[in-house]
């Protein structure tokens, strides 16, 4: 199959969404939160974020905290319950497929509407997923439909236009899907944001505008915002009264600050001003017995990015010991347990725990695989040598960091315990707002970066079929490329063979060529109002949804 380079961005996954709702005492206005008085049936629910929301345009996001708001704003054929099960949204019931897996045919009820009273309709859907494919329009996750709906690796090549893929609307509320191979995962696929539908009229009135302001979109979700542009530092979410499911949202506004101090959210959250705030390193081990203190599980991972190709020229990186001898000499129990501290776990492998299982077996994908590239000082500053020898002299490498507390104080400690570890290693820190280090990283213009990578489905190939040819690290093996791609069609209709044969393929990748550096999975340390209920967090897509969250007083 004939492929060209394309950049498989996905949820660079930066930075935090949270959930909360205010605490019960009035307090003195401090900064980021905004009291508001309602009644005590429905009071405002004051949550943060530790990021700025980059875009509304479902088609043109790669940040967690904008997927977890669009999820929210806007709705989908499919959503999860908080078990991660697939219900029905605008679709009327799962999937009818057909015999060789491979069409979809998907009824969409009828009363489902758009804020502008339009009712959303199959058409929506085509609209949407057309524009995603489009190469002209360099959508973030057009890499979703390589290889899986019909027709899209030759639209993301140019070899057919965006009106040939696989998706079509047989009448207004029957939409039919075409695949080009069995996906077992593909349901899940469909409670993602990129595949949620867009009304082509108005996108195409508002232009380049589109999605930069709560101004200007229509959404037909449980919610819709006020007061949001792309400058915003917080922003409200309204119950939507023309929403189908209107009855099962329990709350009628929510309010939303941006806070990138962990010790400003704490005293917010302290003295009542915030239902939940995220917290790490010392506030989260002094927090550890209290009650409101909660370490929850995500699928999220953060890794260092190495960057072997930079702005078209090879980089230090390209140099295989460089990459090995900071694979090996990053000690990642102590980072983990003193610096990040929020109940975060190391991870050796790309592949989260408590993610996915052995389809057969049942056994976690993590215990099976086991540990790959195991901190190995020794082995390390070998590889370093080696280096040293092929390069003249020491290794300095730059390393691309947030601006946001937790980010600074992970790279300033991989900064000293490498430097310290390995002599003739030197890290030089730049650090930049959350919003430049996506655009370089997307450029590719950076050595080492801090990745985070949080799935988009149910599947292993969510995390591993980002570092096939094309990735913006410059990443490229044909044996890992050819391993991916066996998985996905040579033993498609073989689940035990497909697990074996990713399992090998992340072995590769991680440990014999250290394309990567798996750092930790995260659990996110969060102080939560214990008169807040109904929060439903996901491990793969949105990580949180508010439709069910209340709070009693």
């Amino acid at each position: 199959m004939k492929k060209k380079q394309y950049m498989k961005l996905g949820i660079v996954i930066m930075g935090s969404l949270l959930l909360a709702s205010c605490g019960s005492k009035e307090a003195p206005k401090k900064e980021g939160a905004k009291k508001e008085e309602t009644s005590s049936a429905s009071r405002t629910i004051n949550l943060m974020e530790q990021t700025e929301i980059g875009s509304l345009d479902t088609i043109f996001t790669q940040d967690e905290a904008s997927v977890n708001l669009q999820a929210n704003v806007f709705e989908g054929l499919y959503q999860l319950d908080d078990k991660d099960n697939i219900l029905p949204a605008v679709a009327k019931d799962l999937p009818e497929i057909s015999e060789d897996g491979k069409t979809y045919t998907i009824k969409l009820r009828e009363d489902s509407k758009w804020t502008n009273g339009d009712p959303v309709t199959a058409h929506d859907f085509v609209f949407a997923w057309q524009k995603m494919a489009d190469p002209a329009n360099q959508a973030n996750y057009f890499f979703l439909l390589d290889g899986t709906v019909e027709n899209g690796t030759a639209i993301i090549n140019g070899d057919k236009k965006p009106e040939e893929l696989g998706i079509e609307a047989k009448d207004d509320y029957t939409l039919e899907v075409r695949l080009e191979k069995p996906v077992t995962y593909f349901t899940s696929m469909l409670t993602f944001t990129p595949f949620f539908p867009q009304n082509q009229k108005y996108v195409e009135e508002k232009g380049k505008e589109y999605g930069t302001s709560s101004d200007a979109i229509v959404s037909n979700g449980a919610y819709t915002i006020k007061d949001w542009n792309q400058a915003s530092m917080s922003w409200d979410l309204e119950k939507n009264p023309d929403y189908h499911d209107v009855s099962d949202v329990k709350n009628d506004k929510l309010h939303f600050e941006v806070i990138k101090d962990a010790n400003t959210a704490y005293n917010l959250f302290e003295s009542g001003e915030l239902d939940i705030a995220t917290i790490s390193g010392d506030l989260a081990v002094n927090n550890k017995e209290n009650p409101n203190f909660q370490a929850v599980q995500t699928s999220k991972i953060y890794y260092l990015k190495l960057n072997q190709v930079r702005n078209g020229k090879p980089s230090i990186f390209a140099n295989e010991n460089v990459r090995k001898a900071i694979a090996y000499g990053l000690d990642k129990e102590t980072l983990t347990e003193s610096i990040v501290a929020d109940g975060s776990k190391p991870v050796y492998g790309y592949v989260p725990y408590g993610f996915v299982s052995n389809p057969d077996t049942g056994v976690d994908y993590r215990e099976e695989a086991g540990d790959v590239a195991k901190t190995d000082t020794k082995k390390a500053q070998e590889y370093l040598d080696k280096a040293k020898k092929e390069l003249d002299g020491d290794v300095t490498v730059e390393f691309l960091s947030k601006d946001g507390d937790s980010d600074k104080r992970i790279a300033e400690y991989i900064q000293g315990q490498l430097e310290e570890s390995l002599p003739g290693l030197k890290l030089e820190i730049k650090t930049v707002p959350q919003q430049n280090t996506i655009e370089l990283t997307k450029k590719g213009d950076y050595e080492i970066a801090m990745g985070t990578w949080a799935p988009d489905y149910q599947d292993p190939t969510s995390f591993l079929g980002n570092l096939t040819t094309g990735n913006n690290s410059g990443y490229t093996n044909p044996k890992y490329d050819a391993l991916m791609d066996d998985a996905a069609n040579k033993y498609g209709n073989d689940p035990v063979k497909r697990w074996q044969t990713l399992m090998e393929a992340e072995k590769l990748m991680v440990e014999e060529d250290a394309a990567i550096v798996p750092l930790f999975q995260q659990y996110r340390g969060q102080m939560v109002n214990e008169n807040l209920s109904g929060i439903t967090r996901h491990l793969f897509g949105s990580t949180m949804t508010y439709k069910t969250l209340t709070v009693s007083k």
